[in-house]
């Protein structure tokens, strides 16, 4: 599926971000920006191996979730860390786009 080589890409990048924060954030803001990152192929990895179409749809959208959570802490890096991830954002908000069209084309079949 190609959301999910997209958004492999991705959390490669999501990793390099986190490189550059400040180390005393490993288990904190780091931490929950990587499993976040993580989490959109995973679930859509997860959802594609499901039996039904219906268990798919429901890791697509936790999926889609996770990609808004880490949306918004990447503002946060923003503005806390004034580390530019504006690039990142247009990056995952195209993720975002792919994922709801891919549960939108799921729902009308």
């Amino acid at each position: 599926i190609n959301i999910w080589k997209e958004s492999m890409k991705f959390v490669n990048n999501v990793y390099l971000l986190t490189s550059e924060m400040p180390s005393e954030e490993k288990f904190g803001l780091i931490s929950q920006i990587q499993r976040c990152a993580v989490s959109i192929p995973s679930n859509i990895a997860e959802g594609s191996g499901r039996s039904t179409e219906k268990d798919f749809l429901n890791f697509l959208r936790i999926s889609l979730s996770s990609s808004y959570e880490l949306e918004t802490q990447l503002i946060l890096v923003q503005q806390v860390f004034n580390i530019d991830t504006e690039l990142l954002i247009v990056d995952l908000q195209n993720i975002q786009n792919m994922i709801g069209g891919f549960i939108r084309m799921l729902k009308t079949n």
